[in-house]
């Protein structure tokens, strides 16, 4: 059976599935039904809990019964979520929102990227997963970038409200769209399925066998780590070395289109530079730029955000790439699922860091914070990766 269409497939679902205007004046739109910044905090804790707990359940459901159908539930639990938004009036229905948001992203974490793979490898061309993906995720920039740019213009032109009646269309189109998805024969060495608790035992075999992608995805977790509080907080920062607030809609498109060439070109540069020059170049680009914005407090440093967020387009296809080319399909969803975790495990851990200093100190002192662990982690990625293939 033919499966390239699952790809073109993919790729749609991904683009309606992020276009989401409404997170443009999502802050906004909450506070004005009353929710405070304590009520936010807890509902994103709610989020937080329902994704660590769901995590590996979910890549172990998605393995055992259907990818597919797994993201069919993250699909009509996005609608499911927007749609309560819109007529949210008091915390708890905010809170259910954000509950069905972590259920519908633990079901898709681990099981999309196993759906891809493995319908790559039904027609014998698992070596364009790096391309693929980094395709996938330019749909989602793509998206991303629309959405800020739209969704700001018709918040100043029209109740706020319409952004989630259009994140919800886009939502249900993501849900009809994925009914169209064929669910990829599983190509694994096992006979039969595995018992729950023998994935969990099978996990960690796997990465106590495979010391190197151990390290792969270390680096993974702890750059994807240092990304997000960039992601988070780079209005504070630039605001700080004063860059007016009416150009960020402009500079956030630009930190989106930036990491669009490193996904798309993320294969060609791992066939011709391979995987360990190719992260050790992207460690040394984020310790370097995150020094840099620690110790030039200027506008210069928005040339060292624009370099950190092009070397991180490569991050996810070559990570998730030397990672899928390792795994049996029988485990695919499970595997992954242990590594979002330990991205969640990792943003956490920086978190606690990155937070206090920043608080106690300067958002620049911050920076300096994630310069010197991802300063550590060039150290350690240079002295352990001898053994690297």
């Amino acid at each position: 059976m033919n499966y390239k269409n699952n790809v073109r497939t993919l790729y749609a679902i991904r683009f309606f599935h992020n276009l989401i205007p409404a997170y443009v004046i999502e802050r906004l739109f909450w506070a004005e039904r009353g929710m405070t910044i304590q009520m936010v905090v807890y509902a994103e804790i709610i989020y937080a809990v329902t994704v660590v707990l769901l995590e590996i359940p979910s890549g172990i459901i998605a393995d055992r019964w259907s990818r597919k159908n797994m993201l069919l539930v993250n699909a009509f639990f996005g609608c499911c979520e927007f749609f309560i938004l819109v007529y949210a009036s008091s915390f708890w229905h905010f809170a259910l929102a954000i509950f069905l948001a972590g259920v519908g992203r633990s079901a898709c974490s681990g099981a999309e990227n196993a759906l891809l793979y493995d319908s790559l490898l039904a027609d014998n061309n698992a070596e364009a997963f790096e391309k693929s993906l980094g395709r996938l995720n330019a749909f989602d920039f793509s998206a991303a970038v629309i959405a800020a740019l739209s969704g700001g213009l018709l918040a100043g032109s029209f109740d706020l409200r319409l952004n989630y009646w259009l994140s919800f269309l886009g939502m249900l189109i993501s849900l009809c769209i994925t009914l169209l998805l064929k669910e990829p024969k599983i190509h694994s060495k096992e006979e039969k399925p595995m018992a729950v608790k023998e994935y969990v035992k099978a996990s960690f075999t796997f990465f106590k066998s495979n010391i190197v992608v151990c390290l792969i995805l270390l680096t993974g977790v702890v750059t994807g780590g240092a990304l997000n509080f960039l992601d988070e907080f780079w209005q504070l920062y630039i605001g700080e070395v004063g860059v007016p607030i009416v150009y960020y809609g402009v500079i956030s498109s630009i930190f989106l289109f930036l990491r669009m060439p490193g996904n798309i070109l993320a294969h060609r540069l791992k066939e011709r530079w391979g995987y360990k020059t190719l992260l050790k170049a992207v460690i040394m680009i984020f310790t370097a730029g995150f020094f840099y914005m620690f110790f030039v407090k200027n506008l210069s440093s928005l040339v060292a955000i624009f370099l950190i967020c092009l070397a991180a387009g490569v991050i996810d296809p070559i990570i998730m790439g030397y990672l899928h080319h390792r795994i049996d399909s029988s485990m695919r969803a499970t595997i992954e699922s242990f590594q979002s975790l330990g991205l969640r495990a990792a943003i956490i851990v920086l978190g606690m860091g990155f937070g206090y200093i920043s608080t106690h100190y300067s958002i620049f002192k911050g920076y300096g914070y994630l310069s010197i662990v991802c300063g550590s982690l060039l150290i350690f990625f240079l002295t352990a990766s001898k053994k690297f293939d």
